[in-house]
């Protein structure tokens, strides 16, 4: 397997996957943070898997690279590996999608920035090719609302994608967390999306992040999805690390 292919996954079954926003394990949402100058954060889910109700996949790895390049803006790649584990004689197991560059912007300092009120950010970029998935570029723009009180924080995204098949996509989520003081924070999420000429998504998932120390935090997430008239059940795992590439100004 060459190393593009190290990354993949079943265009089938896309929508069902985490949104090209995502950045923030293990949801398909995110917050309205980014990397400080300098910064390079991965956030890694180096084994999951999911089960849809006529196949099973391996997600080994999925992968998130946010840089912070600017005060209050970051550079995010990100790509999934899923591998088919039961195929017909001929299919490819092994694509790569899900995969994105995006440019994401602060708008507003608040609390998730230990300023006042809401903090709100912008993410917008294209969908990039894919290997053995869909063909063809689309874009997509999500803007994100967080609010951190003391016993909880919530993050609200809406988000407009055009898709690589040229559909117009809507999607609505929301993340709550735990207090951020706990080591291990327990996190719930829930989505619907509509993807006009294709499929409807109702999702939920819970789960808990382990802030192991500064910079290293570990996931676990096991969620449930609705695709039209079929499920689809998932466990993700993975963690998130944070490191220093360059001294910020």
């Amino acid at each position: 397997m060459n190393s593009a292919a190290a990354i993949v996954i079943f265009p089938c079954i896309a929508v069902a996957l985490p949104r090209p926003a995502f950045a923030y394990r293990p949801f398909d949402s995110t917050d309205a943070a980014v990397a400080e100058k300098g910064d390079l954060e991965l956030e890694l889910g180096p084994l999951g898997f999911l089960k849809t109700d006529a196949d099973r996949f391996l997600v080994a790895p999925a992968a998130i690279f946010n840089l912070g390049i600017a005060r209050d803006l970051e550079l995010v790649l990100q790509g999934r590996h899923f591998i088919l584990l039961d195929g017909m004689a001929g299919e490819s197991r092994f694509r790569l999608v899900d995969t994105g560059l995006f440019l994401k912007g602060v708008l507003r300092e608040g609390s998730l920035q230990e300023r006042h009120g809401p903090s709100v950010a912008l993410e917008l970029g294209p969908l990039l090719p894919t290997i053995n998935g869909e063909s063809g570029i689309g874009a997509t723009a999500t803007l994100i609302v967080s609010q951190h009180w003391k016993p909880v924080t919530l993050h609200v995204n809406g988000e407009v994608t055009l898709t690589r098949a040229g559909n117009l996509d809507l999607f609505g989520g929301a993340i709550l967390e735990g207090p951020r003081e706990w080591a291990v924070r327990p996190a719930v999420e829930a989505f619907v999306e509509r993807e006009f000429g294709a499929a409807s998504v109702v999702s939920g998932l819970a789960g808990a992040i382990w802030q192991l120390k500064e910079g290293l935090a570990f996931d676990l997430g096991l969620r449930a999805a609705r695709v039209d008239t079929n499920t689809a059940l998932e466990v993700r795992a993975g963690l998130t690390w944070a490191a220093s590439l360059w001294r910020s100004q």
